[in-house]
């Protein structure tokens, strides 16, 4: 079994967040566009139509796709048998899933704060306006409920000694921020140890620390949704 992998092959974005679950659990899949190219997801997105995916990342497996990360998350959870394998529990990992979405989309639009159809140098005004709430304010309110979730169990991960997919996407957003703000993240780091105990516990994972240092793991850049604008960081 093998899944195809959609998304643009040129930066992490929202694709990593599926990428490391899939990594870090050995499930084979085939990066779809970085081997075919962005064209070729365009093809391919068009022509599911209907009830197919808005937009990528989203996984296919045989006739069935599914989109939004926190969705594909789930789903592979639940097929894979990495969550906590009860529902009350399992659900409250999607409930964290999607509260890493919120900051995602909240991180893209400090250096979006008018719209996605604009550059950023034609906002960069709003943007600084937009990055300042989101350091002081925005930051450590969303680390802040991510560490009281890691108090709940003992060990490095959500659920204690067992990883699951919530744990590689909160590594995935302490790499993102840090690359985007990294004297805010270097000066709230001793408020959240527990947050980045996790994300030194989840670069060992066997998988990720594989695909972390092969040539598969794109670095960050100023095209994706973590992008580091010195102006837009301070303490």
């Amino acid at each position: 079994m093998s899944y195809d992998l959609w998304y643009w092959p040129n930066i992490q974005g929202r694709g990593e967040f599926v990428r490391l679950a899939l990594e870090g659990a050995g499930i084979p899949y085939r990066d779809r566009a970085r081997e075919d190219g962005a064209e070729a997801l365009m093809q391919d997105i068009a022509a599911r139509g209907g009830l197919g995916p808005f937009a990528p990342p989203y996984l296919v497996d045989g006739d069935f796709a599914i989109a939004q990360v926190a969705h594909i998350l789930a789903w592979l959870t639940d097929r894979h048998g990495l969550g906590a394998g009860n529902l009350e529990t399992d659900l409250q990992l999607i409930q964290l899933q999607l509260t890493v979405t919120d900051l995602v989309a909240e991180t893209h639009n400090v250096h979006h704060p008018v719209g996605a159809d604009k550059y950023y140098h034609e906002q960069k005004a709003e943007a600084l306006t937009a990055a300042a709430s989101f350091r002081a304010y925005r930051m450590p309110k969303y680390l802040g409920h991510f560490e009281a979730a890691l108090e709940v169990n003992e060990g490095p991960f959500v659920l204690g000694a067992k990883w699951s997919p919530i744990d590689t996407s909160l590594f995935q957003l302490v790499e993102g921020l840090s690359y985007a703000f990294p004297r805010r993240m270097a000066a709230l780091k001793p408020r959240y140890p527990r947050l980045h105990a996790l994300h030194d516990a989840v670069a060992q994972i066997d998988g990720i620390a594989a695909y972390l240092s092969s040539d598969r793991r794109i670095p960050f850049n100023e095209d994706g949704i973590f992008r580091h604008y010195p102006e837009l960081d301070a303490e």
